[in-house]
């Protein structure tokens, strides 16, 4: 190129042309033939590493190279050598023009930090791509540390762009720095505090990615599906996204429902007022009566004959009701609802399993039944739910029971 410079410049001033004129020329016939063979260069550089690239991957069983592709790593490797052939050419094409050689000069290089912060870029995205495929990394934060990795590089690569800019070298740029320290931290606040933050959660792990989570300070209600250093996206079941600070995760409450999704059952807490005014002691009538329920057929019998032993052998006069014991349509009704529950198919009996009273209310008793689904899934759930309940409801009336219902006044 030194040659062909000259050459070039020499054959327009014997051919009459000024030599201003001659410089100017000179300066674009060069830079025009630099730009064509770098382009040539780029292109066949990029289909070569393409077809092997490609060719690399079918042979391999792994498909990290086939991602590595797929975040166009290959094609930006490709850039590496002509640009590389700019920087070292440029020089020749603007000899004459020392001023504009600085600029492009400058300009180059910066172009080649900024190519290199792309390409580890790619290669760390590729890295984050190749660990969700495998089990054990998918419910990770990959993306968060990767953000980590990426802002120190960033801080290098512009301290590195500025310290070319100025014409000064990269160490004394960092120590003129010292003083502007406090500025970098206010400004970098959030990204510390979420890397912290991102640390702790992975550390003691209090999130994953696909987690359900429940954060009302956020209104989010729903499935973890991205952490990132700054945030957490949350995809509600409206499928509306919401996004969370990192760092609230650790310094606000929130709950996570891993553990039910783990355990195998989904809790059911649920319960119905019955109106105090329809409790009542059974009379013989009623017990035969509810005999004839076939869920509390055994119990009825059994519990009947021990509280008739049990009056006869101390004499109690059962001409009034309360004397002695007795039974209740409320407890028999407790103990139908208990034998319901021990017999449903969805109901996980390795877990919590009981139907209890609960303290009185100026409305009624309360019964509630304390369970756990055998199917996770939100709409079973729902269905499991409200099919026990169907039941419940319409039962209460076999046992001289009404449920309370608030009476509003209506005025004509």
């Amino acid at each position: 190129m030194h040659n062909l410079r000259h050459t070039i410049y020499d054959w327009l001033i014997e051919n009459g042309i000024a030599a201003d004129t001659a410089k100017y020329l000179n300066m674009i016939i060069l830079l025009v033939g630099l730009l064509l063979i770098a382009f040539i260069v780029d292109y066949v550089t990029k289909r070569l590493l393409w077809k092997f690239s490609s060719s690399l991957a079918k042979r391999t069983k792994t498909n990290f190279d086939d991602i590595l592709i797929k975040n166009k790593l290959p094609r930006n490797i490709a850039h590496i050598i002509p640009l590389m052939l700019l920087i070292e050419f440029v020089p020749d094409v603007f000899s004459d023009f020392p001023y504009i050689e600085n600029i492009i000069e400058k300009t180059l290089k910066v172009i080649a930090i900024l190519l290199t912060l792309r390409i580890v870029k790619n290669f760390l995205y590729s890295v984050r791509d190749y660990l969700k495929t495998l089990p054990q990394y998918k419910d990770k934060p990959l993306y968060s540390y990767i953000q980590v990795f990426m802002i120190f590089l960033w801080l290098l690569a512009i301290f590195s762009i500025f310290a070319i800019i100025t014409s000064i070298t990269f160490w004394e740029f960092i120590t003129s720095l010292g003083a502007a320290s406090a500025i970098i931290l206010l400004v970098f606040k959030d990204s510390i505090l979420g890397f912290v933050a991102s640390i702790q959660v992975t550390v003691n792990d209090m999130v994953r990615i696909g987690d359900w989570i429940t954060f009302e300070k956020y209104g989010a209600d729903g499935d973890v599906v991205e952490i990132t250093l700054a945030t957490v996206k949350v995809q509600n079941w409206d499928k509306t996204i919401t996004t969370i600070p990192t760092y609230a995760l650790i310094s606000d409450s929130f709950k996570n429902w891993r553990g039910m999704m783990n355990s195998g059952g989904r809790r059911i807490k649920r319960s119905v007022i019955i109106k105090t005014s329809t409790i009542k002691f059974l009379t013989d009538e009623d017990i035969e009566r509810f005999k004839k329920i076939e869920l509390v057929t055994n119990y009825m019998n059994n519990a009947s004959e021990i509280i008739k032993k049990h009056n006869a052998e101390r004499g109690i006069d059962k001409s009034v009701l309360i004397n002695g014991r007795n039974l209740t349509n409320f407890g028999v009704f407790r103990k139908y609802l208990q034998t319901y529950m021990d017999n449903h198919s969805a109901i996980n009996k390795d877990m919590t399993l009981m139907v209890r009273q609960l303290e009185p209310t100026p409305q009624g008793i309360p019964m509630e039944i304390y369970a756990f689904s055998s199917d996770i899934r939100w709409q079973n759930y729902e269905f499991i739910m409200a099919d026990i309940f169907d039941h419940v409801l319409a039962s209460v009336k076999f046992f001289d029971l009404e449920i309370y219902e608030l009476a509003v006044a209506t005025t004509d």
